[in-house]
This record gives structure tokens, C-alpha cells and sequence, in this order.
């Protein structure tokens, strides 16, 4: 795929979705925060179930804390590997009460020290939540999951055997960066989700279905 190709495929996912966003419910950094460290194996919807209930009883860290263990995972015990999430919330929570006064540090190394917080959920609330591009020293905050990983690798976008070598894939690759690379993650994300899924991609109906390089194309 050639930079024109790539500038193509960019302006018609943005045409289709001028202004995308995370299909996370969420009212405030924290709230974003604590969604993303839930959805790891997880779907948003699952996730928004139990974030809809739990958030309006405690959506800051000490209310959460308030809460305790037992009273975190009855919130989210229908998440996947809620045992081990309701543990990182709470050491996040006591974290963010004693290092950062209760609020989420618009840092990366900050956010990435935080239990059960890896580079993906740090990039997403830096993007999403903080609306940063990216930091002081040019290092664009981008989140890579395993829908974007495929729709990269699969049509030629950018390659990379992991998560990390697709994510400076994506950046090295990316034209234009002012213009694309904010919406980026979520174009990429929603079009991996819901058309160019793992198992069967929806080929026929795909908007960039002429621009991908993928050999095993569907009708």
C-alpha cells in the first residue's frame, strides 16, 4: 500500500465517521480510565453494563476505595477476570489518592506505573479522554488492539508482528498526521470491530474493500 492509497483509505473512513469515539461510557477521565483497565477481554458492552451501575455509586477513586474489594467485584463480577481487575482497580485508586490527589495524571509513564494500566489503556486516555495528539517530545499517543493490529497487517496499512512494532508501523506510516492521526485509533477500531472482523470480514459491504490488500477477500 503507497502513501496515496493510505491518504485514500483515511478520507473515506473519515467521511463515514467524521467524529468517532470509544464506545466506552464514560463522563470523565477516571471514569474512562477504569473502563479501559475493565475491558481487557472484555466487551464495551459488558463493560458499559456494569460501569452504568457502579459509576453512579462511585466514580472517583476514594469512592471506589469506599467501596472495597468485595463491594468493587459485586459490581463487576460479570466481567471477565474481575477477581484480578477488581484488585489493579483498587491498588489504582489508592495509587491515584496518594501520588496524584485523586486525579488521573495526564503523563504516560504516570498512567503505564498504575496497576493493570499497560500502554494501550494509557494512549486511550490520553487520546480520548485528555484529547492529546501527542507528547512534548513527539510521541503520538496511539493505541493498538488486536482489531487494529489485524486491519492493519490485513490490508497492508502497516505490518508488525506485535502490538508495539504495529503501533510505530501505524505512526511511521500514517501521511498527513495532523489531519488522521487523532481519529485514527478509532476509525481503525470500529472498522476492525464491525467489517473487517477476524473470523468472516464483511469484504462486500467495506468502504476500503478496493484499497486493501487482503488475498482472501470475501463476496
Amino acid at each position: 500500500m503507497n502513501r496515496n492509497t493510505r491518504v485514500e483509505m483515511l478520507t473515506r473512513l473519515r467521511d463515514d465517521n467524521p467524529t468517532p469515539t470509544t464506545e466506552l461510557n464514560f463522563s470523565t477521565p477516571f471514569e474512562l480510565l477504569i473502563a479501559v483497565l475493565l475491558s481487557a477481554q472484555a466487551t464495551d458492552v459488558g463493560v458499559n453494563k456494569a460501569t452504568d451501575k457502579l459509576y453512579p455509586v462511585a466514580n472517583t477513586p476514594q469512592a471506589i476505595l469506599d467501596l472495597g474489594l468485595d463491594g468493587l467485584k459485586s459490581y463487576i463480577k460479570t466481567i471477565g477476570l474481575f477477581n484480578t481487575k477488581a484488585q489493579n482497580t483498587i491498588k489504582t485508586c489508592q495509587m491515584l489518592v496518594d501520588l496524584h490527589g485523586g486525579e488521573v495524571p495526564e503523563n504516560r509513564a504516570a498512567l503505564e506505573a498504575l496497576p493493570g494500566v499497560g500502554r494501550k489503556t494509557a494512549n486511550v486516555v490520553l487520546n480520548t479522554a485528555f484529547g492529546w495528539l501527542k507528547d512534548n517530545e513527539g510521541n503520538y499517543f496511539l493505541a493498538v488492539d488486536t482489531h487494529i493490529q489485524r486491519l492493519a497487517n490485513r490490508t497492508g496499512y502497516a505490518k508488525g508482528k506485535t502490538v508495539e512494532q504495529t503501533e510505530q508501523a501505524i505512526i511511521k506510516n500514517t501521511p498527513n498526521k495532523k489531519e488522521f492521526m487523532f481519529n485514527l485509533h478509532h476509525w481503525f477500531i470500529l472498522h476492525g470491530r464491525y467489517t473487517c472482523t477476524a473470523r468472516k470480514p464483511k469484504c462486500g459491504s467495506c468502504i476500503i474493500e478496493d484499497l486493501c490488500d487482503f488475498k482472501e477477500k470475501t463476496e
